[in-house]
C-alpha cells in the first residue's frame, strides 16, 4: 500500500523559511513533487524531480529548492523568502510514469504572514 506522509508545514512571518518532508513508501516513484492548492484556487505545480532533472514554477523560482533521497524515498522543499502569496496546502505527488499512476499526500498547511 502506498503512503505518502508529509510534515514540515506551519505559520511563518514573510521572509521567513520553512522546510517541508514528504515519506513515501510502498512502493519506488520516479517521479515525486510538490503542488500547492490556495482557497478558492485550482491546485498548480509548485516543483517537481525526476533524476537528475526539477523544475519549478515561475513564482518560486529563485526562492524554492527541492530535493530528493532516494535512499530514504524522500522529498524535500526549502522554501526560502516566504511570501503572502505562497500561503497554501501543500500536498507531496508521487508519479509511476511506466504504470500511469500518481498518489497525493494529505496535504499540509503553509501559512505565510505580513
Amino acid at each position: 500500500q502506498v503512503q505518502l506522509v508529509e510534515s514540515g508545514g506551519g505559520l511563518v512571518q514573510a521572509g521567513g523559511s520553512l522546510r517541508l518532508s514528504c515519506a513515501a513508501s510502498g512502493s519506488i516513484f520516479n517521479v515525486m513533487g510538490w503542488y500547492r492548492q490556495a482557497p478558492g484556487k485550482q491546485r498548480e505545480l509548485v516543483a517537481i524531480t525526476s533524476g537528475d532533472s526539477t523544475n519549478y514554477a515561475d513564482s518560486v523560482k529563485g526562492r524554492f529548492t527541492i530535493s530528493r533521497d532516494n535512499a530514504k524515498n524522500t522529498v524535500y522543499l526549502q522554501m526560502n523568502s516566504l511570501k503572502p502569496e505562497d500561503t497554501a496546502v501543500y500536498y507531496c505527488n508521487a508519479r509511476q510514469t511506466w504504470a500511469l499512476k500518481d498518489y497525493w499526500g494529505q496535504g499540509t498547511q503553509v501559512t505565510v504572514s505580513s
